[in-house]
């Protein structure tokens, strides 16, 4: 749930770039390539990311010439100097940052000195993109309890230092891809915010910003680092664990790196957390009147916008923000930076509304923040952000589109909404805790090895088989309304009922000892899963199978995808020996459509919502049981 505020606003902010703007032409004098890779690298990410001009806070010789701590010092003096107020006034200073100058002491501590600043309350923040509001989230908090009237947030980024050509000698300049990627996406600079309990805005007499809540989630729980320094390649070993810091760098250790391969995967949990924001009532996408988004690349506009669209939520482009082209990608500072700039040169009215999003890729969180302007010493109107224990009033037309993988929205009957909105959520929990199992969690850490291959499928295999089974016994027990949606269901089962002979062929070809098909066995939780489709198959009209479909399909379209390239790494086995799980991976969408056809005879029908009710329920029971399936794998 987001942390609400009724007392935090924006008395000013100001930013700091060091030097002259760098251009994409004058880059190699700073970040010179490092091999022929790289320059082909260079060409493609400079195509891609949309940035014209950055800054570095590094000469041309590699020597540093503004600190990470004197770029947020000089931020702060930015933002102090247009609000009119100055340090005296400020008892608490939070900073966001991935790194500032020292291991210790604390960064907040470090700009404290810098300042000269009298003595205060100090708060450091270590993280990537989303350290950034968490600073200006303690901070607001500090106002809010009473613990302090004005606050500084600051957010600063250096990773210029980690880019000098020098830094890869050790290696004889040869480097991987994702070390690579980052040199040519990442720049200097800093950004703060003076936050109090009551102020109107620079240059808008009469005016004042509101913070009216803050949401961050973590979902470091389920899925591997993205985004590090301070690992080998393999993240199998860490800097601190090699004999000295010269040995560390020449095994990579040292090298900023970012699998790109993940990267789908944040803009997904990020979708699905507004989602359940607008669904929650905190915020109304027809309100937004300023959506600040922070992206590393321009490439990813049309990946969250149509994310965004097909959740049927999405903010027109003329309201969106973003000084990426010209001030480069900051990090944690970029937030800060962006909203500095913004106040700067556009003009703001009562009422209107500022919405901003960061995604972070370290180990994958989400951020958002809503401020709102209002006009000093009025009570502003009720804005659609919700007070915490307050019911969610959201037109369904605007937020129960919640976008999930088993189907499209945007193509969806409006009949389907509600149905689809709830399936979504069922999704959100259940791929999270999916990937948080024992038997994923061996396969993400590259602790999978063959004989944990060989053990999965022979738990998984007698579960495929029974699928077109258990498919052609619901479609058995469908009334005579119902023939249409019989046939689908016969086609669906009669495409998948010899998958699982593929998959033992699979498993044979991998080493796979048991040669009759038939002593291999389910394990408990797959047992239970059986038992239970069976079961409801049996049933008339069985409605509610369409549920467990969903979730099956959903898990070969979206999990399995995700896992089959960390599969073939660590297994090193020939290709054709993961034909079943390519085959889902490339043909579940197909077969998801076919669902969602199969669903909208259903509600047609469905007058009473009864059907619906199956359907969800279904897809709960299935996706726990589906988890204890996994569980049981490693158990087994």
């Amino acid at each position: 749930m987001p942390v609400s505020f009724d007392r935090v606003y924006l008395q000013s902010a100001g930013y700091f770039m060091p030097g002259a703007p760098v251009s994409n032409e004058q880059m190699d004098a700073y970040i010179a390539p490092l091999n022929r890779m790289s320059s082909r690298i260079q060409r493609r990410i400079l195509a891609e990311n949309g940035i014209r001009e950055r800054y570095y806070a590094i000469d041309t010789e590699g020597a540093t010439v503004f600190s990470n701590a004197q770029l947020a010092a000089n931020a702060i003096r930015d933002c102090l100097q247009r609000g009119g107020s100055d340090l005296g006034r400020v008892s608490l200073l939070a900073s966001g940052s991935s790194g500032g100058d020292t291991l210790m002491p604390g960064f907040a501590n470090m700009i404290q000195g810098e300042l000269a600043a009298p003595p205060m309350e100090t708060i450091s923040v270590h993280g990537i993109c989303a350290a950034g509001v968490s600073a200006i989230q303690a901070a607001a908090q500090g106002i809010e309890l009473g613990a302090h009237r004005a606050a500084l947030a600051v957010a600063a980024e250096m990773p210029s230092r980690l880019f000098k050509r020098s830094r890869f000698a050790a290696r004889g300049y040869e480097t991987d891809f994702d070390s690579h990627f980052l040199r040519w996406m990442l720049s200097d600079g800093a950004g703060a915010l003076l936050l109090s309990d009551d102020a109107v805005l620079p240059g808008a007499p009469g005016l004042r910003l509101k913070l009216k809540w803050i949401h961050q989630r973590a979902f470091s729980g389920d899925y591997p680092v993205c985004m590090q320094l301070g690992l080998t390649e393999d993240r199998q070993r860490g800097h601190l664990d090699f004999g000295s810091w010269g040995e560390a760098e020449a095994a990579g250790a040292l090298s900023l790196r970012q699998d790109i391969r993940l990267l789908p995967h944040l803009f997904d949990i990020g979708i699905h957390e507004y989602a359940r924001l607008v669904h929650d009532g905190w915020v109304d996408p027809r309100k937004i009147d300023h959506f600040l988004c922070h992206y590393s690349s321009e490439k990813f506009i049309p990946v969250v916008e149509g994310l965004m669209d097909k959740a049927g939520l999405a903010i027109p482009r003329d309201r969106w923000y973003s000084n990426l082209a010209w001030r480069g990608n900051t990090g944690a500072a970029s937030i800060l930076i962006m909203l500095a700039e913004f106040l700067q040169t556009r003009t703001v009215k009562p009422g209107e509304q500022i919405f901003c999003y960061v995604p972070e890729s370290g180990r994958f969180m989400a951020a958002y923040m809503l401020l709102e302007v209002e006009e000093a010493g009025k009570v502003p109107a009720a804005s659609g952000a919700r007070a915490p224990g307050a019911s969610a009033k959201v037109d369904p037309a605007v937020a129960e589109d919640a976008i999930s993988p088993p189907h499209d929205p945007a193509d969806a009957p409006a009949a389907l909404r509600d149905l689809l909105t709830e399936l979504a959520s069922i999704w959100h929990d259940y791929r999270s805790q999916v990937w948080r199992t024992p038997l994923v969690r061996q396969i993400r850490e590259r602790r999978f090895a063959l004989p944990d291959y060989l053990n999965w499928m022979e738990n998984w295999i007698p579960q495929v088989r029974e699928g077109s089974l258990w498919m052609r016994e619901g479609a058995a027990s469908l009334s005579g309304p119902f023939q249409s949606l019989a046939a689908l269901i016969g086609v669906h089962a009669g495409e998948e009922q010899n998958d699982f002979k593929i998959l033992f062929d699979d498993y044979r070809k991998a080493g796979g000892p048991v040669a009759d098909i038939d002593q291999l066995r389910r394990n408990p939780g797959g047992e239970a899963l059986n038992a239970y489709l069976h079961r409801l198959a049996a049933t008339r009209d069985p409605f509610g199978l369409l549920g467990a479909i969903y979730i099956i399909e959903g898990t070969g379209q979206r999990i399995v995808p995700a896992l089959l390239p960390l599969l073939k790494s660590a297994l090193q086995l020939p290709p054709d020996v993961f034909r079943f799980l390519e085959y889902h991976g490339h043909n579940d969408e197909n077969h998801l459509a076919r669902w969602l056809t199969a669903v909208e005879m259903v509600m047609a029908f469905d007058t009473d919502g009864r059907a619906a009710q199956q359907i969800l329920g279904t897809a709960r029971h299935t996706a726990a049981l589906y988890l204890m399936q996994f569980q049981h794998v490693t158990a087994a």
